[in-house]
């Protein structure tokens, strides 16, 4: 297949660019300048989509500043919302099944058990309120799609926890990180595989109910000091960087954006509809860690 996923430099863009391509599949990336979803211009972004041929199309480009957007809200909504809707309507124009990648920051993080799919949305700010805005444009515009929630995303590439959990272990030998927020550790590379599977399934199969929302994350669960020490020891293990994690609480680190105590995703509709479950957490984490570590040595 032909994936065309939106974006240049994310996360999941260069994981799906890796694993895709030792599939056996051709995965395009479509970015600025020629894929701008800032700009409003709905003919545009469907005329930029056209010519790059798709036979599946990836919604992964997002406004991902959780902090900057509670004071870009216009922007966050013209990515996450507007854009996002119009990245749907040119797959629908199209005909081609579309994949969107949302996440747990819809919720409002309260109670202590996973969220799942019906359960009612309530985000806590900016971001996760315009991803919940693009999540419904999508499926308004594009009936054949997937609403593909995810969480705690890492990987070998960009920006991210893991990579800056062992960037502060070179120079500190205590790091204070929070403990009272829980979720599932969810590797890029993980979400990958699994939207080769999923969008496999939309390209040969109409069911139904395989299109709308689902939840779609690593499997297994820790708070973020939790995941801080698995990095730590496997880091160690390889003679990588490693610390002694202080667990602190979320009082203890003021950020713009409040973040939700309970980023747990109930995924078994994954399971069931599509049958997918992301490996463990430790599992893709020790892959991550192995890349990462290889390359500082």
């Amino acid at each position: 297949m032909r994936f065309v996923v939106t974006g240049h430099n994310g996360q999941v863009v260069q994981s799906l660019i890796e694993r895709g391509g030792a599939a056996g599949h051709v995965v395009v990336p479509a970015g600025r300048p020629e894929l701008d979803l800032a700009s409003g211009n709905a003919a545009a972004i469907l005329s930029a989509l056209e010519r790059t041929t798709p036979d599946v199309i990836v919604s992964a480009a997002a406004y991902t500043g959780v902090d900057k957007a509670e004071s870009e809200r216009e922007l966050a909504f013209a990515v996450n919302a507007a854009g996002a809707g119009h990245v749907a309507a040119a797959a629908t124009a199209l005909g081609v099944p579309l994949l969107h990648l949302s996440t747990d920051y819809v919720f409002s993080g309260e109670g202590t058990r996973a969220w799942n799919e019906d359960d009612p949305p309530g985000p806590m700010g900016v971001y996760g309120a315009s991803k919940l805005a693009g999540e419904r444009k999508v499926l308004a515009a594009s009936p054949n799609s997937a609403v593909l929630r995810t969480a705690w995303v890492y990987s070998p590439f960009g920006a991210n926890f893991v990579k800056t959990m062992l960037r502060l272990a070179e120079s500190r030998e205590e790091v204070g990180v929070v403990a009272d927020q829980f979720g599932n550790p969810t590797s890029a590379l993980a979400i990958a595989d699994a939207v080769i599977r999923v969008a496999g399934n939309l390209a040969t199969s109409d069911d139904p109910a395989m299109r709308g929302v689902f939840h779609m994350a690593g499997s297994g669960e820790t708070s973020w000091a939790g995941l801080a020490e698995e990095i730590f020891a496997l880091s160690a293990a390889r003679g990588g960087p490693t610390a002694r994690v202080r667990p602190i609480s979320t009082a203890d680190y003021p950020t713009a954006a409040a973040r939700p105590a309970n980023s747990r995703l109930d995924c078994s509709r994954l399971a069931a509809v599509h049958g997918l479950r992301l490996p463990d957490w430790r599992y893709s984490l020790t892959e991550v860690i192995d890349r990462l570590v290889a390359q500082r040595t």
